[in-house]
């Protein structure tokens, strides 16, 4: 069933990519405003991906999940970075 609704949102939107049972290395949160905003690092990749919640998520580090999302360029300060906006995340 969860691969399924994996499938349905990536062939609604080409720019979607999925990640399965992939292992988290970092997960930090911080609150901005009223909402969560959460940062992880997934073993094998240099990117954040990062999502946000109304309320403070467990923590991730350490488990394996499967993601969804689609990549991003955020300016800080003028220089371009990368990261990842997380559509979907699940614990694998």
């Amino acid at each position: 069933m969860i691969k399924s609704d994996a499938n349905k949102l990536l062939k609604k939107n080409q720019q979607l990519n999925h990640l399965e049972n992939k292992k988290v290395v970092s997960h930090s949160q911080r609150q901005s405003g009223e909402w969560f905003i959460n940062s992880i690092m997934i073993d094998e990749y240099d990117v954040p991906f990062k999502y946000k919640r109304l309320k403070q998520y467990k923590n991730l580090m350490g488990a394996r999940v499967n993601v969804t999302y689609y990549p991003v360029t955020e300016k800080v300060a003028d220089i371009p970075f990368e990261t990842m906006k997380v559509v979907r995340i699940r614990i694998a």
